[in-house]
């Protein structure tokens, strides 16, 4: 991306996009009751409160009412239903990691089968995104968790800490491909969940073969444990790398998450907050996804940058946009195009 001089002047930014994740699913309850929704109404306030305190992208994972993460798509058509009726401005984001949770004490923690995954895309209602993960990658979240992290959580059962400190995420070529294809036909617009600058390199040639054609929405994950780690060479090696048509979001994990935002916010970039990313404010205090929210929205407020509100999210997201082939998907996201044939030289820009 490329900063002009007055690129940190709050005029010449886009209108900052909160995404919440409020449904923390590698939490048990118990771990923050006050905050970790469990019934089906508790989900529907919850997305609620986030909307009503600035938010307008809603992450969602679904809980089981023994407090395990739901692999069930009737769970999350049920919430879909429910979350178009009561926030109806927010844009609907269903995390395509949905599959893995430990399954008991002891046992190993699985994914479904691909097939299983791709069902993502009949949702019913559809949502307006579902993330997507591309090439295989190890994501063990204990990496850089601290003592202060899981203190009085379940993450002190050894095999919890086990399930998600082996947790690999399956996003193989075929996979990938075909799970595209069908989000596009189902008309979902896919969000790119990345760890580094390798898999933005596979993005782009996914798109120069044509097999995504649309605008690019982009969250770098900075959590660790096979992901970049949140540091700000990390992350500005990544912003430096994605082209300026994309929309790029900021994530990590913890007690990174508030300063990793406040660097988004000043930089014109997008925040994502909630209790999926951390239940922890300042050390040894717990902070609620509402709470994340309106934290971002009064820092947001110092630096002068105005929060979207949902119609304008939209926008920014070009969530109805489609784009014919790959050179004008390119050219639109702000690739290079591609070489022609007999071309010698560099490519460059219209």
């Amino acid at each position: 991306m490329h900063f002009h001089d007055d690129a940190l002047f709050p005029e010449t930014q886009e209108k900052l996009v909160i995404t919440a994740a409020p449904y923390g699913p590698e939490w048990e309850p118990d771990d923050f009751r006050e905050d970790l929704p469990l019934t089906m109404d508790e989900h529907v306030q919850q997305a609620v409160d986030c909307y009503e305190a600035g938010a307008t992208v809603l992450h969602i994972h679904v809980r089981e009412l023994d407090g395990k993460g739901s692999k069930r798509l009737s769970k999350f058509n049920e919430l879909l239903g429910r979350l178009r009726e009561a926030v109806p401005d927010m844009i609907l984001q269903v995390g395509g990691s949905i599959s893995f949770a430990p399954e008991g004490e002891g046992a190993d923690a699985k994914w479904l089968s691909d097939d299983a995954r791709h069902m993502l895309a009949e949702l019913d209602p559809k949502p307006d995104q579902v993330t997507i993960a591309i090439n295989t990658n190890q994501m063990n979240i204990m990496e850089l968790m601290t003592a202060d992290d899981i203190a009085g959580t379940s993450f002190l059962r050894p095999e919890i800490a086990d399930a998600y400190r082996e947790m690999v995420v399956p996003a193989g070529p075929s996979w990938v491909e075909e799970h595209l294809k069908r989000l596009q036909a189902a008309g979902i617009q896919p969000h790119f969940q990345l760890a580094n600058v390798a898999q933005l390199e596979t993005v782009e040639r996914l798109i120069r073969r044509g097999v995504y054609t649309g605008p690019l929405m982009v969250t770098w994950v900075g959590i660790g444990g096979g992901f970049d780690g949140p540091n700000p060479y990390n992350m500005m090696e990544f912003i430096r790398r994605t082209p300026d048509g994309a929309v790029l979001t900021l994530e990590t994990l913890m007690r990174s998450v508030l300063p990793m935002n406040t660097m988004a916010i000043a930089m014109g970039l997008h925040a994502r907050c909630g209790n999926e990313d951390t239940i922890w404010g300042r050390r040894g205090e717990k902070i609620t996804s509402v709470q994340q929210i309106e934290q971002l929205v009064r820092i947001a407020g110092e630096l002068g940058r105005e929060v979207a509100t949902g119609k304008e999210a939209r926008e920014i997201y070009k969530l109805d946009e489609r784009y014919a082939d790959a050179e004008e998907t390119l050219a639109k996201i702000g690739f290079a195009p591609s070489r022609r044939p007999g071309q010698l030289g560099f490519t460059q820009h219209a």
